[in-house]
């Protein structure tokens, strides 16, 4: 999930007189995460029970964490990969195994969403977030926006729309209007949905993740965004909205891992084994909006969020979403294409 960069650091002071008893850990821990994705809450909570000092950096999408891990970045001791590039990350060995899927604690997950497939047993990482990548729109604007065919509608009616500046979610939805898979393989089928969006980029006015401002003010009717836009619903509920495309969407799930350069390694695991706990789960859903693994957190979640069919979707919905898998190789068909999209705009 791309959210808008920032940087926090959650510090606790040496020596506090308030840590409990039972902390037994010392030292730091460092995360690097997507933009806004975590509940500072939550690092405050890991800090104060164990003693720890938690900094917190953050990147927009699973290719510039990736590149910057692999260019020699150390000091990190967790990231939050997306299901396919917790499977790049595994076979390149940058990941540590840490057996979470060991912990008692570990029956609170869902088995469902042990989705990579390099790791079946979670030795290496947990199961964080999940959830859906539709459109965001201002209604005042836009009118009722309930599809991918109303979002290029409202294009080609001379208003403003944005789509993601990334190239398999884009791509996506050309598949998804297409009827095919958004893991095919297929050169054709990819040349296919790449010419969906190529047919209708005269009329996306960017490609960008950062789009909720311009959605506020109006100056953008509709966006292709995170169900994260909730966060943002929920503030301006007069204004925006966020919807599930009729005809199907993508989603994302992201996952805990320790990077196998991680210089507190122990911190690191003790951070997984604290998010297994309900509360503290539930505690994250409540600030980001998102889905939840951890099925007892669920019980936890205020109302309003766990009604929410856009975060929660009914099982008829929830059949309609494709999750990314790695491509290999087979990338590069993708690659091609969007720089045929990117340099037709």
């Amino acid at each position: 999930m791309k959210l808008k960069h920032v940087s926090q650091a959650v510090l606790v002071a040496a020596g506090c007189a308030l840590l409990p008893p039972a902390a037994s850990a010392d030292g730091e821990l460092h995360l690097y995460n997507w933009g806004d994705y975590i509940n500072p809450e939550v690092l405050t909570r890991f800090s104060e029970e164990f003693g720890v000092e938690v900094s917190l950096d953050t990147y927009g999408s699973n290719e510039e964490m990736l590149a910057k891990i692999q260019a020699g970045a150390t000091g990190y001791d967790i990231v939050f990969p997306s299901v396919h590039m917790h499977d790049i990350m595994y076979q390149l060995g940058l990941l540590a195994k840490t057996d979470i899927g060991q912990h008692p604690d570990f029956k609170n997950i869902d088995p469902d969403f042990i989705r990579a497939e390099t790791d079946p047993n979670a030795e290496y990482c947990l199961p964080y977030a999940w959830g859906s990548v539709g459109i965001v729109f201002n209604k005042q604007v836009a009118g009722d926006v309930n599809s991918w065919q109303d979002l290029f509608a409202l294009a080609e009616g001379g208003k403003k729309i944005i789509l993601l500046d990334d190239l398999r979610e884009t791509i996506g939805i050309g598949h998804i209007m297409n009827g095919t898979s958004v893991n095919s393989a297929d050169e054709a089928e990819v040349e296919a949905a790449a010419q969906y969006i190529l047919d209708r980029v005269d009329n996306v006015s960017a490609f960008s993740y950062d789009v909720i401002p311009l959605v506020q003010s109006g100056d953008v009717a509709a966006a292709h965004w995170y169900v994260g836009a909730n966060i943002f619903v929920q503030q301006n509920p007069d204004i925006l909205e966020y919807v599930i495309p009729e005809e199907g969407a993508t989603m994302y799930q992201e996952d805990i891992c320790v990077l196998d350069s991680a210089p507190n390694k122990e911190n690191a695991i003790k951070f997984l084994e604290f998010y297994l706990r309900p509360e503290i789960a539930a505690l994250n859903v409540s600030q980001q909006m998102n889905g939840t693994p951890n099925v007892p957190a669920q019980d936890l979640i205020p109302a309003e969020i766990a009604d929410n069919e856009t975060i929660y979707p009914p099982k008829d919905v929830l059949a309609k979403l494709q999750i990314f898998k790695d491509l290999g190789r087979d990338l590069q068909l993708y690659n091609r294409e969007w720089t045929r999209i990117k340099t037709a705009q």
